[in-house]
């Protein structure tokens, strides 16, 4: 078993605005930017970070020097979406948008991607990190560490997860030889320096 840790990037003014962020490039809002330090749990893992910037300034104010960007690590694309609030698309779309997300891992955005896409994407990078057997941890967005929480629980999305995550926290899974999740320990604490 190889353990494979996620991190969610620090808040952006979008998170804050409850915006849908998806592809877009936004920073980590550096007026807000909470004082995490790398738990001692993570002490020589070999790092990894999503290329968006909010993830990499994350990475940046970890204190975590030359992660390798890895682009299987990119949020969730959101298409026509991006930009918008979930409350402003079930205003206006009503019926459309709670039929879009009853459909759990195959909610598709106009022009974006599902859940399910972001699992096909991310799989074979799981079975690289299992292959190379080394303690992984990565920088990356809620929309990955739901997917591989659902991989490891076979939630389907269609309702609330089976775990609470604490989005200022570590997640911790195990990888088997193939790379299937499971869980090992959820929201471990990023202690303040």
């Amino acid at each position: 078993m190889t353990l494979f840790a996620l991190i969610r990037h620090m808040p952006t003014e979008w998170n804050a605005a409850g915006r849908l962020q998806g592809g877009e490039d936004v920073p980590v809002d550096s007026a807000t930017a909470p004082n995490w330090q790398v738990p001692p749990e993570l002490d020589g893992f070999r790092w990894l970070t999503s290329p968006l910037r909010r993830a990499r300034d994350t990475a940046r104010l970890l204190g975590i020097a030359e992660p390798v960007i890895e682009p299987r690590l990119s949020e969730m694309r959101w298409g026509l979406w991006e930009g918008e609030t979930l409350a402003g698309l079930r205003a206006r779309l009503g019926a459309e948008m709670a039929a879009a997300e009853a459909a759990g891992v195959d909610l598709r955005p106009p022009g974006g991607e599902s859940p399910r896409e972001v699992q096909a994407r991310i799989r074979p990078m799981l079975a690289e990190i299992a292959q190379r057997d080394r303690p992984t941890a990565a920088v990356t967005h809620k929309g990955v560490i739901r997917a591989v929480l659902a991989l490891a629980t076979r939630w389907d999305m269609r309702d609330k997860p089976p775990h609470r995550l604490n989005w200022s926290a570590a997640h911790l899974f195990r990888l088997d030889e193939s790379g299937e999740p499971s869980i090992a320990r959820l929201n471990v604490a990023l202690e303040r320096v």
